[in-house]
């Protein structure tokens, strides 16, 4: 056998220690196994692989489990047994032999067999010998070092299987087998078996029943105890008779000099017609790996053996052929002190037998070997169909993974954009009602001062920007499990409670906005190179949500409530989470810390008393924003450096999701979608036209004002509030930019464009101008630029830029 095909092994091999892995530690650990190895993730039974996979995997088990080579080898031995009888061959093991001697007698003879199917194949060899107390000597010799013990393990489990018996077996010697042709590791095992079985009490099954006949009367033949051959006094046969009823026997003396020969193989191998020539001259010994030698040869007497000829010695115009090769057995004759090689040609298939110019009559019409080569060829046409379908069906599943994939990304995009149970309801083409959620809570929050950011950056750091600070709230969706709705521009709008209600969407909604003042602080101003500071209002009461539209379509939700949050965002304060009276009500109970702004003038609602939302003593930082389950204390809380924060990337992290009182044990995806409720008519009307939302007095009263706001309220009138909502509170005469120049036709002050600081709000005509919002005085009426997506928004932001500059 070449050296290249010695430190290789069928799939068979990998794919049992993939089922181990995967049976005993689960299929995680196996590709864990398998990445770390760097293979493949199935092997075909009938391909040949490189010795290295099956090393890299269990170097790389050792390493995984924390255990020995030698435990993993030897578990890995006690599988493969089992492994073998669930693959067909169990039939096949149990009539080895009557017992664990024969049984390791016969290993040689069963891989001999399997190899006329598996023509690569390496399999080591085995050779036992009996002890007077019972015990044995098992020889192992293998090309492959450091897999010995896969051996103790296989004879435990074929002990306890076949034989009902225990062993232990000691390596008595560890040493390169000097004997052979080739550098094979040679390993002895002491064996011990309990039950101890001597030669005396083993019988074979076949002896047993032949004893019990023995004992029968039968015809005239005699009363039998037990059998003894009995042999003639002179062999009743001719030499010509012998020559043709074995025609590829040999038999050769102690110097290998032939003195008989088969006729068939005079034939094939013209030299040995001359009597007395040297056999080692015309053959050499390719199973087992031994020196051509009678000691050699006697010491390995149990084992078959595979001779092969010589080309140099073959006629000229034989030697392009394949060389002949003979399977058979060696029997040593103490009377003539000469060995009897009785042999039959090793023939696979028809195809080998044809370039070996041979037909079927050349064969002795009782040799099996006949049979068997006609066997063999059908056996391995359906092994190479075997092999087709194992290959298409390797294919199949590769194809299907790719399908799953690509399945799983296209669905993880479009549940990105709609509700789980909506999207499926389109998939199936069913038209999906709108529904009414009597109680949800809704959430704005924009950037400030983010036009006159526009104005002083390049587009594309706008887009980074945004897209850091998007990616860090679109994480705390999932720590809370809310529904991001959409972005429009800097706006980012999330509601908690729809489209699967609950009853804590309050806290849900509340505890998103803390942690997006926190992550905000993360986010880096491209102007002032600090972070950037954002504006959150948060409104609880009913929406009516649905799917709006057929071409890209999307998940909206209207109503009053949708309005009054937009409204507390846009008439709150930079870094503030501003609330509304119903989402007080809803958090006064629970461990929120809420301050007391007052009452304002709000935009189409009139006046109303909102509240600033300040903490959560009863959930840590790091909890709020996803980052582990820290047990601290609301003391340790309050004195937490932003810094640890922004020191740590949360791209890295795996995110915990928060638990709430209402969370189901399985996640939301899993919940069954709600029924949507039954909508009633509703009659479209103005935003301006809904009634203020006030609670109730007694409610408000039990709120203390605190120090920040001096025990007073404070009163905001329509004019400061535009003011507050024109993106910028730079409203003193230290703030202003004092590098400014006259646009032509507006009354507008635009930005010098050496000066890199913010710009003025300038009063107009027509009432404040901020780049892209126009507040008009005549009517209560806001004309907001808004922009569908990032990209847009950075073509705006390199537009001002154009523009201030050309002025």
């Amino acid at each position: 056998m070449s050296p290249v095909l010695r430190f290789q092994k069928y799939g068979f091999i990998n794919t049992c220690l993939r089922s181990l892995v995967v049976e005993k530690f689960g299929e995680e650990t196996w590709v864990k196994l398998r990445d770390e190895a760097g293979v493949q993730d199935t092997f075909l039974t009938h391909e040949v692989y490189n010795d290295e996979i099956t090393m890299k995997l269990v170097a790389e088990a050792c390493k995984l489990l924390g255990v020995k080579p030698e435990v993993v080898l030897r578990q890995f031995g006690e599988y493969f047994f089992e492994f073998c009888q669930r693959s067909g061959y169990d039939h096949m093991l149990r009539t080895l032999g009557g017992n664990l001697y024969e049984f390791i007698e016969n290993l040689d003879a069963l891989h001999s067999y399997l190899s006329l199917s598996y023509k690569e194949m390496n399999a080591p060899s085995f050779r036992v010998e009996r002890n007077p107390d019972g015990t044995m000597l098992l020889h192992y010799y293998s090309d492959r070092r450091g897999l010995c013990h896969i051996v103790t393990g296989i004879i435990g489990a074929v002990a306890n299987d076949f034989f009902n018996s225990e062993i232990t077996m000691e390596i008595v010697s560890q040493l390169e087998e000097l004997e052979r042709t080739g550098k094979k590791e040679h390993v002895v095992f002491l064996v011990t078996q309990w039950p101890a079985v001597t030669a005396n009490t083993t019988v074979p099954i076949h002896q047993k029943i032949s004893s019990i006949r023995g004992l029968v009367h039968l015809g005239k033949g005699k009363l039998l105890n037990g059998f003894h051959p009995v042999y003639p006094t002179a062999l009743n046969i001719d030499l010509k008779t012998f020559c043709h009823a074995f025609p590829f026997h040999i038999v050769f003396d102690e110097q290998l000099v032939v003195n008989q020969v088969g006729v068939n193989l005079q034939r094939m191998v013209p030299g040995l017609q001359t009597i007395g020539i040297q056999l080692d001259l015309y053959f050499s010994i390719v199973h087992p790996e031994v020196t051509f030698t009678i000691a050699s040869i006697r010491k390995f007497i149990n084992s078959h053996f595979v001779l092969q000829t010589c080309r140099d010695i073959m006629p000229a115009a034989w030697r392009d052929r394949p060389m002949l090769q003979l399977r058979g057995q060696m029997i040593w004759m103490p009377s003539l002190d000469c060995m009897l090689y009785q042999a039959s040609p090793l023939l696979r298939s028809l195809q080998e037998l044809e370039e070996m110019d041979m037909h079927i009559s050349d064969i002795a019409p009782h040799d099996v070997t006949r049979d068997l080569i006609l066997l063999n060829q059908q056996r391995l046409a359906e092994m190479e169909l075997s092999s087709q379908l194992e290959r298409k069906k390797e294919e199949l599943r590769l194809l299907s993974q790719h399908l799953e994939e690509e399945k799983r990304k296209t669905e993880n995009l479009l549940y990105a954009m709609l509700p789980k149970h909506v999207a499926n309801q389109l998939k199936e083409g069913k038209t999906v009602e709108a529904g009414e959620f009597k109680e949800c809570t809704v959430l704005f929050s924009d950037v400030v001062t983010f036009t006159d950011i526009c104005s002083l950056c390049e587009p594309i750091q706008i887009v980074f920007m945004l897209n850091s600070m998007y990616l860090r709230f679109d994480r705390l969706t999932t720590v809370h499990n809310v529904y991001k709705v959409e972005t429009i521009g800097d706006a980012y709008m999330v509601v908690g409670g729809v489209p699967i209600p609950v009853s804590s969407h309050a806290e849900r909604v509340a505890n998103f906005a803390l942690g997006m003042i926190l992550a905000s602080r993360e986010v880096i101003n491209p102007v002032t190179g600090g972070p950037i500071q954002i504006r959150v209002g948060v409104h609880s009461g009913p929406v009516l949500a649905g799917v709006v539209g057929e071409k890209m379509p999307r998940y909206c939700l209207f109503g009053d409530t949708v309005n009054t949050a937009s409204r507390m965002e846009s008439h709150g304060l930079p870094d503030k989470i501003h609330l509304s009276p119903t989402v007080y009500q809803a958090l006064k109970n629970g461990s929120f810390l809420m301050q007391k702004r007052g009452e304002i003038e709000v935009k189409g609602k009139g006046r109303m008393i909102t509240y600033f939302l300040e903490g959560n003593t009863g959930e840590s930082k790091q909890q709020i924003m996803g980052l582990s389950n820290l047990e601290t204390g609301a003391g340790q809380q309050d004195m937490m450096s932003q810094s640890v924060f922004q020191s740590q990337r949360r791209d890295d992290l795996c995110l915990i999701p928060m638990k709430y009182g209402d969370s189901p044990s399985e996640s939301p995806t899993s919940s069954p979608p709600p029924k949507p409720l039954a909508c009633p008519a509703i009659k479209p009307r103005d935003s301006e036209s809904y009634g203020s939302l006030h609670t109730e007095d007694g409610a408000l009263g039990r709120i203390k004002d605190t120090d920040e706001f001096d025990q007073t309220e404070v009163k905001f009138t329509e004019k400061d509030m535009d003011a507050s909502d024109s993106d910028n509170r730079l409203d003193t005469e230290a703030q202003r930019c004092p590098k400014t120049t006259p646009q032509a036709g507006r009354g507008v002050q635009t930005p010098d464009p050496r000066c890199r600081r913010p710009p003025c709000i300038m009063p107009t005509d027509q009432g404040l101008y901020c780049h892209g919002r126009m507040k008009t005085n005549t009517c209560n009426q806001s004309v907001l630029f808004v922009w569908s997506d990032v990209i847009k928004i950075g073509l705006l932001a390199h537009s001002v830029r154009a523009q201030s500059t050309l002025s």
